[in-house]
């Protein structure tokens, strides 16, 4: 058992050494309209309609269940929405 982990180990340990360094974010432009239709479509009309309706719904199930967790759901819902490419782009820049 104990030479299945030391064999698993030295393994894992030469595919690590042997593989290319990892590039995130630093690929060419051939994503970045879609990447620019995605971050308007969440942070536009759209996104707003859609996190507009994330709160109702939540409103509407906290009065049937008599809870503001429903509430609360749909705030982060919305809230999630819109930052999340602005979040996930500082997370990016950041790294490279």
């Amino acid at each position: 058992m104990k030479s299945k982990v030391v064999l698993t180990s030295a393994a894992v340990a030469a595919v690590a050494l042997a593989s290319n360094d990892a590039m995130a974010g630093t690929a060419g432009t051939e994503f970045d309209d879609i990447y620019t239709l995605l971050v308007g479509w969440t942070q536009g009309t759209l996104g707003k309609i859609i996190a507009l309706g994330m709160f109702l719904v939540g409103l509407a199930a906290g009065i049937v269940n008599q809870s503001i967790i429903a509430v609360v759901i749909g705030i982060g819902g919305a809230l999630a929405l819109y930052y999340a490419p602005t979040v996930i782009n500082g997370v990016v820049a950041a790294l490279v």
